[in-house]
């Protein structure tokens, strides 16, 4: 359900970016944070530190959020287009994070998919992670470049750039945006030791219908 732009979804976001980076998932304000309300995309504002942050300053895209408008008192992340565009696509998503955590952007620089070595990946919509190709931080190319690699998934690599991962809420993206960060270091281990196993596309769909059922794995209050 999308609520009305109120303080307290604007609270939420500066409140997600703080544990990002107070967790290790992100450093300094190069990931970004977005949340669909009804009156479009409230999204974090560009190049202010987090913890400066106060939720008159996040930034609203009206409407779809791709009009190039913004209101507030910032310009808004310079990521905003994959975040409109992501909520354009997908009815599904309600929250996008963005994230430069050390290990998913390791592999992004290996331009590297994330196979399916653990049943996690069975959270992310498919068999796979798939890393977008590189482009512009930014760009329209970006953006697209992202779309492709979210088709049917809810998170991604960006190549030679980071990670993005989403949710019906802010809880459940930062939730994955987490699990996408341990898969990409499990796997960078698993493969210094060796050849890591791959379950079978018939393995990670049985994960996944346990999943839909709620088998102990979606985040819970």
């Amino acid at each position: 359900m999308i609520q009305k732009d109120a303080v307290e979804i604007r609270q939420s976001i500066i409140d997600a970016c703080l544990w990002m980076n107070n967790s290790g998932l992100n450093q300094g304000t190069s990931g970004n944070i977005s949340i669909r309300v009804a009156e479009g995309v409230l999204i974090t504002p560009s190049s202010l530190p987090y913890e400066d942050m106060r939720p008159e300053d996040m930034m609203l895209l009206p409407g779809d959020g791709l009009s190039g408008e913004s209101i507030g008192q910032h310009r808004p992340s310079s990521e905003w287009k994959f975040h409109a565009d992501i909520y354009k696509r997908r009815d599904d998503i309600n929250a996008v994070v963005h994230t430069h955590s050390t290990y998913a952007t390791a592999l992004s620089m290996l331009r590297r998919d994330i196979p399916s070595v653990h049943y996690m990946i069975g959270i992310f919509g498919g068999n796979s992670v798939r890393c977008a190709d590189y482009a512009h931080y930014g760009s329209q190319e970006l953006s697209d470049n992202a779309l492709v690699a979210l088709q049917d998934r809810t998170g991604c690599l960006l190549g030679t750039h980071g990670a993005i991962a989403c949710g019906v809420d802010l809880k459940q993206a930062l939730w994955r945006a987490g699990e996408l960060e341990a898969l990409c270091q499990q796997y960078h281990l698993a493969c210094l030791l060796g050849e890591p196993h791959v379950l079978t596309a018939k393995q990670i769909e049985e994960v996944r219908q346990r999943m839909e059922t709620g088998y102990g794995v979606w985040p819970k209050d």
